[in-house]
C-alpha cells in the first residue's frame, strides 16, 4: 500500500519539488494581500479609546492656547523684561536681580516670605492635626470642625477687616488689647490719676521719677495738704466724696489729698472748695533719709493718716499714682506686625488643614491602633509612632499646599498692616505689587520679583509632583 493510500482522503499530497530543490508551495498570505473585494484593516494607529490622534489634538487645542497665552507667555515676558532697565528700552543685564538682594525693602520682604513660609503651614497643620485627633472621639467634634472650618468660607478680603479691628490698639474697639488689658488689670491695677501733678503754688514739687515730694518736712499735729490738677472730673472715681479738712491726730500725720480744681471755675488754689473731690486711694508715702517709713492710701474724701514715726519726714506721691494706664500691645507695630498677619492666616486655614487630615484620620486601619493599646501602648505613643507616620502623606499635602499658598500671600498684608508698618511687614507679593504699580513702578524690577517667586515656587512644585507620582506608583 502507498502512501497516499495508507493516509485516507486526508492526506497532504507531497510538494512538488522545484529544481533548486526548494518546496514550490505557495507562501502564507499577508494582510495587505487580502483579495480586492475583502475587508481592509486600517493603518491609522489609534489610541487605548480609539480615538484618533488628529481628533484629540483638536480637542485639546483650545486648552492648549489658553494655557499658552495665559500662562507660557506670561512667564517668558516677565523672564524677558527683567533684564531691562524701568523704561524697557535699555538693557539692564543682573542689575534687576542684584537690586532684590541689595535693596533694604526688597531684602525686608523676602525675609518676611520665609518666616511665613516657614511658621504659617507648621503652624496651621500642626493645629489642624490636633483638632482632629481631638475631635474624633467627642459627640460634638462636627460642630465644632464646622465652626474651626467656617472662617474658609470668608474671603482674604474680609478676614483682613475683621482682623484690623481686631488688633486695634484701643481696647474698647479691639478684641486682643481688651482681653489683654483685662488680663492685665486683673493681676496689675492701672493707676487712678494718670497725668495728675501739682502747680508751682502748691506744697508739691517734682520728686524724680516721676514722684511727687512736698516742700517741707511735715509735723505731726498740723494737718497737710496735697491737692493736685490735671485729672478730669469725668475721669475720677464714681465713688469719690467731696474733700474735706482732716481732723488733727495726737502725735500722728493727718492731711488731705484732692483735686484742687472747681468745674465751673470761682474755686481758690490749696483751699478745699465744697465741689472738689478728694484722690479717693492715691497713695502716700513718709520718705526719711531715701527710705519709706510709712504708707497708706487715701480715703474717699481724701483723708489719710501717718503713724508718729513719720513725723519730720517728707511726704511722696510716689509715680505709680500717675503711670499712664496699661492700654495693651502694639499688635500692629513694627515688631509684632508679622506675626499678627500669620495669625489672621492660622485662624483661616487651621480649618482646611483640619478636614483634610480627619479625613486621613478616618481611613487609618483600627487593629493598628487597637493593637498598640494591647500591647501596652499610651496614648501619646500611638499617636506618635502610628497615627503620625501613617498620615504622613496626608501632612505632606497639607504643608506643601499651605507653603505654596503663603508664597504669594497678598491680601492679608495689604489690608492689615497699617501704613506706618506695611514696610516691616512686607512681603514679596506685595512688593511685586508696589514696584509694578506705584507711583514710581519699575516693570524691571517687578518682574525680577515675579521671577524670584517663580523659582521659589518650584521647588515645592517639584516635590509635591514626586510625591504623587510615587503615590501612583504604589
Amino acid at each position: 500500500m502507498t502512501t497516499a493510500a495508507a493516509g485516507g482522503a486526508d492526506a497532504v499530497p507531497p510538494a512538488d519539488k522545484h529544481p533548486s530543490g526548494q518546496s514550490s508551495l505557495p507562501s502564507p498570505r499577508k494582510p495587505s494581500d487580502a483579495p480586492a473585494g475583502g475587508p481592509k484593516r486600517s493603518r491609522s494607529r489609534r489610541s487605548v479609546t480609539g480615538t484618533r490622534r488628529v481628533i484629540a489634538a483638536l480637542f485639546l487645542a483650545p486648552a492648549l492656547v489658553l494655557l499658552g497665552a495665559l500662562v507660557v507667555y506670561p512667564i517668558v515676558y516677565s523672564v524677558y523684561r527683567s533684564f531691562f532697565d524701568q523704561s524697557g528700552t535699555g538693557f539692564a543685564g543682573l542689575d534687576n536681580y542684584k537690586a532684590l538682594f541689595t535693596d533694604d525693602t526688597i531684602r525686608t520682604a523676602v525675609k518676611n516670605n520665609a518666616i511665613w513660609v516657614v511658621f504659617a503651614p507648621t503652624v496651621s497643620t500642626v493645629l489642624g492635626l490636633i483638632f482632629a485627633v481631638l475631635t474624633e472621639r467627642i459627640r460634638w467634634g462636627t460642630a465644632f470642625k464646622l465652626i474651626v472650618f467656617m472662617p474658609m468660607a470668608i474671603s482674604m478680603l474680609a478676614a483682613g477687616i475683621i482682623f484690623r479691628l481686631v488688633y486695634d490698639a484701643a481696647p474698647e474697639r479691639g478684641v486682643a488689647n481688651a482681653v489683654w488689658v483685662g488680663v492685665h488689670d486683673t493681676f496689675a491695677e492701672s493707676a487712678g490719676y494718670p497725668k495728675a501733678h501739682p502747680l508751682p503754688v502748691h506744697p508739691l514739687k517734682a520728686g524724680g521719677g516721676g514722684s511727687f515730694v512736698t516742700k517741707a518736712p511735715v509735723r505731726a499735729g498740723q494737718p497737710v495738704q496735697l491737692p493736685l490738677v490735671g485729672v478730669a472730673p469725668a475721669k475720677m472715681p464714681t465713688d469719690a466724696k467731696p474733700a474735706k479738712a482732716a481732723a488733727v491726730g495726737a502725735g500722728k500725720i493727718t492731711g488731705t489729698a484732692w483735686l484742687d480744681f472747681t468745674r465751673g471755675g470761682g474755686g481758690r488754689p490749696n483751699v478745699i472748695d465744697a465741689k472738689e473731690l478728694g484722690l479717693k486711694g492715691i497713695e502716700v508715702e513718709a520718705v526719711k533719709n531715701g527710705k519709706v517709713v510709712a504708707s497708706t492710701t487715701a480715703a474717699a474724701d481724701g483723708t489719710f493718716t501717718l503713724p508718729a514715726s513719720a513725723d519730720g519726714a517728707e511726704l511722696r506721691l510716689p509715680a505709680s499714682n500717675f503711670k499712664e494706664p496699661y492700654n495693651g500691645v502694639e499688635w500692629l507695630g513694627p515688631t509684632l506686625v508679622t506675626p499678627g498677619i500669620i495669625g489672621s492666616y492660622v485662624w483661616m486655614w487651621a480649618g482646611f488643614a483640619m478636614v483634610l487630615i480627619a479625613a486621613g484620620l478616618a481611613g487609618l486601619p483600627r487593629e493598628l491602633l487597637e493593637a498598640a493599646r494591647v500591647d501596652g501602648a499610651n496614648e501619646w505613643q500611638v499617636f506618635r509612632r502610628i497615627t503620625v507616620p501613617m498620615l504622613a502623606p496626608v501632612l505632606a499635602v497639607v504643608l506643601v499646599t499651605l507653603m505654596i499658598n503663603v508664597l504669594k500671600i497678598f491680601d492679608l498684608v495689604f489690608i492689615i498692616a497699617p501704613g506706618s508698618s506695611q514696610d516691616d511687614a512686607n512681603v514679596l507679593a506685595l512688593q511685586l505689587y508696589r514696584s509694578s504699580f506705584g507711583t514710581d513702578a519699575d516693570l524691571g524690577i517687578g518682574s525680577a520679583i515675579a521671577v524670584l517667586l517663580l523659582l521659589l515656587v518650584l521647588p515645592v512644585m517639584y516635590f509635591n509632583i514626586r510625591r504623587i507620582r510615587k503615590e501612583g506608583r504604589r
